[in-house]
């Protein structure tokens, strides 16, 4: 069976694309959750028990990892486009060629961009700052520029496809962007009825409603994580 490596459930993004497109499709995998620690701290990143513990997994230290037998996959993407290989049945990326290729520039455009957003909004499942958010919209030109970049391409995919996922059914590109889902929710940033519509129906997929329910269960608070408040 392969084995995916996640950080924390509230807090990791990029682990949680791979984990609700593998949870979503019915694929079976073991989860090997990795607490993050302050592993950016360079006068301890040797001793980082994270670090440790991906040394021997992958050259980047950073996860997700995906490992399948003797093969260690690293990097959200190149997970994504592993997996789909493995089970074509599972229709992971849209049928149409077109309709194909723009998926994956639009993934690529996550995986690359959307930098403000992400920066300025850190994935927080458990928490609500909307109060935050309202002065981040308020003061940062690039997030409001990215979300309405997202509002944009997401209504017009909604609109080609007819919904309810950006490409009618569900595919890679609605894993890809359900964490950004869950940083409009967190921060309370303003989406069309339309996008609000759709980020409900993310939140409603069974794949992403357990992740949610797992990191809601945490109760871990990292500081290093935390750039809004001092405690839960």
């Amino acid at each position: 069976m392969m084995q995916l490596f996640i950080g924390n459930k509230n807090y990791s993004s990029w682990s949680m694309r791979p984990w609700v497109l593998l949870t979503q499709a019915g694929i079976a995998f073991e989860e090997s959750l990795l607490r993050f620690d302050n592993f950016n701290d360079a006068s301890t990143y040797e001793q980082s028990p994270f670090k440790q513990s991906l040394r021997a997994i992958t050259p980047v230290g950073k996860v997700p990892v995906l490992v399948d037998g003797d093969l260690a996959i690293w990097d959200t993407l190149a997970i994504a486009e592993y997996v789909a290989e493995q089970f074509p049945e599972k229709q992971l990326w849209p049928a149409d060629r077109a309709a194909r290729a723009r998926a994956r520039s639009i993934c690529a455009e996550m995986h690359s961009g959307f930098t403000a957003l992400r920066s300025a909004c850190p994935m927080n499942i458990e928490a609500r700052f909307t109060d935050t958010g309202a002065l981040i919209w308020r003061d940062n030109a690039g997030v409001r520029n990215e979300v309405q970049r997202l509002v944009a391409m997401w209504s017009a995919l909604l609109e080609e496809h007819g919904g309810p996922m950006l490409f009618g059914a569900f595919t890679v590109a609605d894993a890809y962007y359900a964490p950004i889902c869950t940083r409009l929710r967190t921060y309370g940033l303003p989406v069309t009825d339309t996008i609000e519509a759709y980020v409900n129906r993310v939140y409603a997929l069974p794949g992403v409603k357990a992740w949610v329910e797992d990191a809601l269960a945490e109760q871990d608070f990292l500081d290093f994580e935390e750039p809004y408040r001092l405690k839960r």
